[in-house]
């Protein structure tokens, strides 16, 4: 069983917070290092600041190169340093994440007897789990050392179809000579699994050829045998009539992120928020969107058409626009049963001692959770902690194994390049108003 937040004393292992070597080269299909021709590189945008043993390197459809260095933390699992992008059009990668990784994992029961941290509070990063060739489908399963354990084949480099990267019919409706674009799409995935008692959490990453950042995390494995008291309106009846009701809980997961794009971390945080007006007479409705800088650390709340970006202070893309990532939340149950739970995306100033959303181990930081964090410093140096809640109720279905059930976010390039890394030859002049008649 889980270690009862509420209850009981938790136990940290004593490298908890040491980050470890992986000790494997990634396959043939991903390379380790350049190639010895290609073009010099400005430091701030270099390869990934880790020798050739620790880099994941995958060229995607279209030409788009991502680059990256990882290391495993005893707590949190896998962590993703000096992420970069390259389309083919750029001449160099573009700098986007320090660092990357779980946060958390805050597991409360609807009953109010049993609270989980599953991250800081159980073994998680402990309990890498070791995977088979078909859990890796064309991919490579590296070697990671664990404390106490030794060798574990546990992290999977692979690439993913995932439909269609674009379409355009060129057809004469829109002034077009008829030709069709079209081609399918290739993600780099990268990920672990853990498991943290009956729970098993699929620790997913996945970057895509047009500059996307997704990051899943699957909770499957199995529901707690030992919570099937839910009868009180606080559980789902599990199997034959009414007599076993699995205890509902949620699974709170947070993701902490350190932009460091184009090579600098002062970056800048914006806030947008559109507001529609209802039409008069017989007119449409309008929109207006407002921007709002966030100056000041923030405990943010999503709302609707309201979204957030950061924004690189070092680097333009070709149109002079400045580089940006934003922030596209998944499907989320926010809990506000925790004040560290209330809100879905927190802006704090950087801290090394700041480390985990809840329960966080350092006895130095102002307090043990990331909304006590938030107090009114600048913002020079941001962390973003994104928080995306589920609901568990459980249902037949979920035994026996429990089918994987996904949370997670995107970060969508906005302004990155001047125009769609993957806009084909012929469509490259295409920049701006698109042309008449074409």
């Amino acid at each position: 069983m889980h270690v009862n937040r509420v209850r009981r004393a938790r136990t940290r292992p004593a490298a908890a917070l040491t980050g470890l070597a992986v000790t494997a080269l990634l396959g043939t299909a991903f390379a380790t290092a350049p190639s010895a021709g290609a073009a010099p590189q400005a430091p701030a945008a270099a390869a990934p600041a880790c020798s050739a043993a620790y880099q994941i390197e995958q060229t995607l459809d279209g030409g788009t190169t991502w680059r990256m260095c990882w290391h495993y933390n005893t707590l949190s699992g896998l962590v993703l340093d000096d992420v970069s992008y390259q389309p083919k059009s750029e001449p160099k990668p573009i700098r986007v994440l320090t660092s990357a990784r779980l946060a958390q994992v805050h597991v409360p029961y609807d009953d109010g007897e049993t609270e989980y941290d599953d991250v800081t509070g159980t073994d998680f990063g402990q309990a890498l789990q070791a995977l088979r060739p078909a859990e890796c489908p064309g991919g490579t399963i590296k070697t990671v050392k664990v404390p106490d354990r030794g060798n574990v084949a546990g992290l999977c480099a692979t690439t993913r179809a995932r439909g269609h990267a674009y379409r355009l019919h060129d057809d004469e409706s829109t002034g077009g000579r008829g030709k069709l674009y079209s081609a399918q799409g290739k993600d780099l995935l990268v990920y672990t699994v853990n498991k943290a008692s009956w729970y098993e959490y699929i620790t997913e990453w996945r970057f895509s050829s047009d500059g996307t950042i997704t990051s899943n995390v699957g909770a499957t494995g199995s529901l707690s045998p030992y919570d099937y008291k839910g009868t009180d309106g606080k559980g789902w009846p599990i199997g034959k009539g009414a007599s076993a009701y699995a205890e509902s809980h949620s699974h709170n997961v947070f993701w902490r992120l350190n932009f460091g794009l184009d090579g600098s971390s002062k970056s800048k945080i914006e806030q947008y928020d559109s507001k529609v007006t209802a039409p008069r007479g017989n007119g449409s409705p309008t929109t207006k969107t407002t921007r709002t800088p966030v100056t000041k650390e923030l405990a943010g709340d999503a709302a609707n058409m309201r979204w957030w970006r950061v924004v690189s202070t070092a680097g333009k893309n070709k149109d002079g626009h400045p580089r940006s990532y934003e922030f596209v939340p998944g499907r989320s149950a926010k809990f506000p049963g925790r004040s560290f739970t209330k809100h879905d995306l927190y802006f704090t100033e950087y801290n090394k001692c700041e480390q985990y959303a809840s329960n966080n181990p350092a006895s130095n930081c102002g307090g043990a959770s990331v909304d006590k964090w938030v107090g009114g410093q600048a913002l020079k140096n941001p962390i973003a902690w994104v928080n995306i809640g589920f609901h568990h109720i459980a249902r037949d279905e979920d035994q026996q194994p429990m089918p994987v059930h996904w949370q997670g976010f995107s970060l969508a390039p906005r302004d990155v390049t001047a125009m769609s890394p993957l806009t084909p030859a012929d469509l490259a002049n295409q920049n701006g108003e698109p042309p008449l008649g074409r």
